[in-house]
């Protein structure tokens, strides 16, 4: 009997912290525009910095996960490689997998700048209407203002 009791107390401990437990809220593209309204003249604000780092939180994500993505993509097929070639796909991973994000920002491009153009498309009407999130009017903005070059169009 000491034992089922011991087991219903580690269940009942186990469930009571879960109650509490909430899916992260999403922000909202209104509430990121009234962070950046103190971009750029205030970009040292408490409000300037929430939008630089988010819109740098949002591309790093984007690039580690597209990254980690097709890695795990490829290591799935049945390749027969050598060290150096795994070696070789593994490091140009990043602007591969940046293909797939839709946006490229190739050759460092200052921060200031992409927040800039961010911050532009965020003050436009569509973004301004209740429930888009800013992570995809974020997204859209990199996709509008840094396209990646595609070699086959080029020719």
């Amino acid at each position: 009997m000491k034992f089922y009791s011991q087991c219903l107390l580690g269940i009942v401990l186990l469930v009571i912290p879960l109650q509490y437990v909430q899916a992260v809220t999403p922000l909202t593209a209104q509430e990121l525009i009234s962070h950046c309204k103190a971009f750029p003249d205030q970009a040292e604000s408490i409000d300037g910095q929430y939008c630089i780092r988010y819109i740098q939180g949002f591309i790093d994500g984007a690039v580690a996960t597209d990254t980690r993505v097709l890695l795990n993509v490829e290591s799935e097929q049945d390749r027969k490689e050598t060290y150096t070639e795994r070696a070789h796909r593994t490091r140009s991973a990043r602007d591969r997998a940046a293909v797939y994000a839709e946006f490229c920002l190739g050759d460092p491009v200052p921060l200031r700048e992409v927040v800039q153009k961010v911050v532009t498309d965020l003050n436009q009407r569509k973004y301004t209407e209740e429930g888009v999130e800013a992570g995809t009017a974020v997204y859209a903005s990199l996709r509008k203002n840094y396209p990646c070059k595609n070699p086959a169009k080029e020719k």
